[in-house]
């Protein structure tokens, strides 16, 4: 065998190089001398296999949860390092390790409650241990009705701080209803085919690509007459008035009944509380800042580092069939943890505040500005980029504005 001579600290600098200790496993080089030639040593490069020994690190959180009374939760974790993993969860205060009520797996279900209960877990191996955020598994009963969630009362923090318009601040948010779905094709066509026969002359025909898909096409003054046509089709209380009637024609700026129950718009600060599903700081309804095209339909891209599908850098490959839009059906990608469907991607949502700065002094229910010229709608689209799907990024359009990658879901307030 002909062998090259170098210096074997030249090798050595070489071995660094290919065998970086960042991976589970490396490329070990054993170096065999040989005779050397004035002053050179040779070597033999035998490919090898080490271990380096790492201890765990959380790859994934447990996220708080809502059960109703005598309902149990499941907790999942994740975690990267040298396995094998010991779990242990406990419950109660974070570090306090009295007797564990689960141990050896990454899920843990949670035994049936009756009270609201924090948990958390503790993961080790033979080369350390770390330990989980706590979570809470919050014990309310389900008062919402069909094909709603119930968004508990409560603070959180409000937008972020990519402009001045979008400045994080704290805002409390009362109790209410948000529909779990998109208003769908279907559920637009029923409710404007009773509207048109009492009173509604105006309200638009909409699209939408198949029945269980978004309707869009509509504007945020066809989601409001669509709110009160359906609140009273089900003997509801209409919320939106104009000079003391039921608003069901027109574009006159209406009066807001708020305690009504019957179906309105959310608020703006209604729609990120719900979107982000009881988590906090999060980008995206649900753990970590990232996105893929498992998770929303939108249109994935290359250049965004957040973006895990961005080497497909086009609309989403199950939905971009056929003619534009490419909408997804309602409830076609996993909830966020209130349960509510498509908060990121598939068509954005009417909110119904005017477009302007926020109260960034910790205001409890906002309701926007008093006036202005477009309205905000939230939550990303079919045709849209990553940012553009972010709980915290506002969008603002003239009311009147009809396009197909705008459609809207209803709320209700939590009154008895």
């Amino acid at each position: 065998m002909k062998t090259l001579l170098f210096p074997l600290s030249l090798w050595l600098a070489i071995a660094s190089l290919v065998s970086p200790l960042t991976a589970q496993s490396v490329s070990k080089l054993e170096l065999e001398k040989s005779s050397a030639l004035n002053a050179f040593e040779s070597v033999t490069i035998i490919p090898a296999t080490v271990t380096i020994n790492r201890p765990p690190i959380i790859a994934s959180q447990p996220t708080s949860q809502f059960v109703e009374p005598g309902s149990a939760a499941t907790l999942t974790v994740s975690a990267t390092g040298s396995a094998p993993f010991t779990y242990q969860w406990y419950r109660g205060n974070l570090g306090v390790t009295t007797a564990p009520v689960g141990t050896n797996s990454p899920t843990f279900t949670t035994p049936a409650l009756t009270v609201t209960t924090e948990y958390w877990v503790k993961i080790s191996n033979a080369f350390g241990e770390i330990q989980s955020s706590s979570v809470t598994v919050t014990v309310q009963a389900n008062t919402a009705p069909t094909g709603f969630s119930l968004i508990p009362s409560g603070s959180f923090t409000m937008g972020n701080d990519f402009s001045e318009f979008w400045a994080a601040h704290t805002v409390n948010v009362s109790a209410f209803y948000m529909a779990k779905n998109l208003v769908t094709k279907a559920d637009w066509d029923t409710v404007r085919t009773w509207a048109i026969s009492n009173g509604y002359s105006d309200l638009a025909a909409g699209a939408g690509k198949a029945s269980n898909h978004p309707v869009q096409t509509v504007s945020w003054w066809d989601g409001v007459k669509y709110c009160n046509a359906r609140s009273q089709q089900e003997g509801l209380t209409p919320v939106y008035t104009v000079s003391g009637a039921v608003m069901k024609t027109g574009t006159t700026a209406p009066v807001v009944n708020w305690a009504a129950n019957g179906y309105r718009l959310p608020t703006e600060a209604e729609w990120e509380k719900a979107a982000r599903g009881g988590l906090s700081g999060e980008r995206f309804p649900w753990w970590g800042d990232t996105i893929s095209q498992q998770q929303a339909n939108y249109r994935a891209s290359s250049g965004d580092i957040d973006d895990l599908s961005g080497g497909v850098n086009n609309y989403h490959p199950t939905y971009a069939t056929g003619p534009e839009p490419y909408t997804s059906p309602v409830g076609s990608f996993a909830a966020n943890g209130y349960g509510l469907n498509d908060m990121a991607g598939n068509v954005y949502q009417w909110c119904w505040d005017w477009f302007g700065f926020y109260d960034t002094g910790s205001p409890t229910d906002p309701r926007g500005v008093s006036s202005g010229t477009i309205r905000v709608y939230r939550g990303g689209s079919w045709d849209q980029k990553e940012f553009y799907c972010r709980v915290g990024v506002r969008h603002g359009s003239y009311p009147s504005s009809t396009v197909n990658y705008i459609g809207f879901r209803v709320a209700r307030s939590s009154v008895p």
